[in-house]
């Protein structure tokens, strides 16, 4: 897998990548900084790891330029820059849990039509329960999308754009309709590829811990801390991705590490050493 730098001293590799935030608080001037994650991998089909970054006092846009790929997120506006830049290779895909959230905020003030949405996503997910049930990945995965959730998708886009026409811009519902409608194309990328999961759910999960784990650290001291921090916490999100255990996994490398070839170092990563030990 492809080493590359990501943000401030972050490890990443892979060319699919998925972001996310955890807004904090300290007694320092720059009380507004952020955590942000980001999951970088090749998906179900591949290699699968999970790393986090330390920003430091830079935010999202602080991801380093040789980053290219898939790149999945709520549609926070830092991420923009991102793909302004053709060149820069880099692909938006959306998140349907965040865009569902905006419906579900409306449902109180426009419970007929947002019902009507929530239940049409409510199939989308239910196509990607049923496939996971029988084990489809990758173009499996990306057939089945394509049968069974764009249709509903088509039906949804048709639906949304007759009710942005009736409902008021600056209500929650008409904001609900123009977060899905503006990044349309974003959300459906997903039915591209089978390895593109529908939301961003994975990511916003390995954010708790580093959200429960600062009521403990305070802080890291530095952004040396920081750094460290998140290269650890990568190889722990990334032994619980292919579920294993990992005190086991760091005892097992820790110990052969130094024998170990280094051009066959990659070997040593969490989701190789799982099939290795299979």
């Amino acid at each position: 897998m492809k080493t590359e730098g990501v943000g401030t001293g972050f490890e990443s590799g892979g060319d699919r990548r998925h972001a996310g935030e955890s807004a904090r608080s300290e007694l320092a001037a720059d009380a507004h900084r952020k955590d942000v994650a980001v999951c970088g991998g090749s998906g179900p089909s591949g290699d699968r790891l999970r790393l986090h970054g330390h920003t430091g006092a830079g935010r999202a846009g602080g991801v380093s330029p040789d980053v290219s790929g898939t790149f999945q997120a709520d549609a926070y506006v830092a991420y923009d820059s991102f793909f302004q830049d053709p060149d820069r290779g880099m692909t938006e895909v959306g998140c349907w849990a965040h865009a569902r959230r905006h419906f579900r905020d409306a449902l109180e003030s426009d419970r007929a039509r947002m019902s009507a949405v929530l239940v049409m996503i409510a199939q989308l997910y239910k196509v990607e329960k049923i496939a996971r049930e029988n084990g489809l990945r990758g173009e499996d995965l990306r057939l089945a999308r394509e049968h069974g959730a764009r249709p509903v998708l088509d039906q949804l886009h048709e639906y949304l754009q007759k009710m942005q026409a009736e409902v008021l811009p600056k209500s929650e519902a008409g904001q609900a309709v123009a977060y899905a409608l503006k990044n349309w194309k974003a959300l459906t990328r997903y039915l591209e590829d089978g390895d593109l999961p529908i939301d961003n759910n994975a990511t916003e999960r390995s954010l708790r811990g580093i959200a429960v784990g600062r009521k403990n650290w305070l802080f890291f001291g530095s952004d040396r801390g920081g750094r460290t921090a998140a290269v650890l916490r990568s190889f722990v999100s990334s032994c619980e991705l292919v579920k294993i255990d990992p005190p086991v996994w760091f005892r097992d490398v820790l110990g052969r590490i130094a024998d170990h070839p280094i051009n066959r170092i990659d070997e040593l990563l969490p989701h190789r050493w799982a099939a290795a030990q299979a």
